[in-house]
């Protein structure tokens, strides 16, 4: 079973929180889950399986409304608690498709291509053929020989202690903040207004029984006394 927004940095094991940092698409925000306390452990992964986490662009969205066990908002109680670390993109490796491994850069530079047009796509069914890490896959034949290896000259340094800055700041999580609290309060306002149109017609529905009832027993009234007079 392939789970989205986990991935590794070595040989750890991390949650990709935000995939980007804004003005800093080199860098990534993500969490160490083993390093958690057991009983935060088990809820995160948890979130992070739910149909909602895996539909998510961004795990971070899904983390908001996501709570621990104590209560606490999720994303709000890993930045309190300074467990969400900034690292190079580069240095995190994710499993994108079933046969395939990709550095977190180039899948990110992937996923902004793919919004353009075909041709991102086309690369990323040439990544999962390949079976391997990006710049270092080894193509084969009909056969399984290989049949070239495209050289990765980048070599890019990786900035020693980076996941020890600060990964989310205040400015940024209060903004990530105001754009949840509108979506909802859209959300909020549809659904009032919904209730508000539900109401009215129940006291519609509600107001055409009773005088329908009340008919009724008046019409067997009408009866009771016809048969009163037959009868005399």
């Amino acid at each position: 079973m392939f789970i989205k927004h986990v991935g590794k940095q070595g040989d750890r094991r991390v949650a990709i929180v935000f995939r980007e940092v804004p003005n800093e698409d080199h860098m990534c925000l993500v969490v160490y889950p083993d390093v958690l306390p057991s009983h935060l452990h088990d809820a995160l992964m948890k979130a992070i399986e739910t149909p909602e986490a895996q539909s998510s662009d961004m795990l971070g969205d899904a983390l908001h409304r996501a709570m621990f066990p104590d209560g606490r908002p999720m994303l709000v109680a890993l930045h309190t608690e300074g467990m969400i670390k900034k690292v190079q993109t580069e240095t995190v490796v994710v499993t994108p498709t079933p046969n395939a491994t990709v550095k977190l850069s180039e899948l990110n530079d992937i996923l902004r291509q793919m919004k353009e047009g075909e041709q991102a796509i086309e690369k990323l069914a040439r990544l999962d053929a390949d079976s391997g890490l990006t710049g270092k896959a080894r193509r084969r034949d009909d056969f399984g020989r290989e049949v070239g290896a495209p050289v990765d000259n980048r070599n890019r340094a990786y900035v020693a202690g980076s996941d020890a800055a600060k990964a989310l700041d205040d400015a940024t999580l209060a903004e990530n903040f105001r754009t949840q609290a509108q979506k909802m309060a859209a959300e909020a306002k549809g659904l009032l207004a919904e209730s508000e149109r539900l109401m009215k017609e129940a006291a519609v529905m509600s107001g055409a029984k009773s005088e329908t009832t009340t008919t009724v027993r008046r019409g067997r009234t009408a009866k009771a006394k016809v048969a009163d007079a037959a009868q005399s």
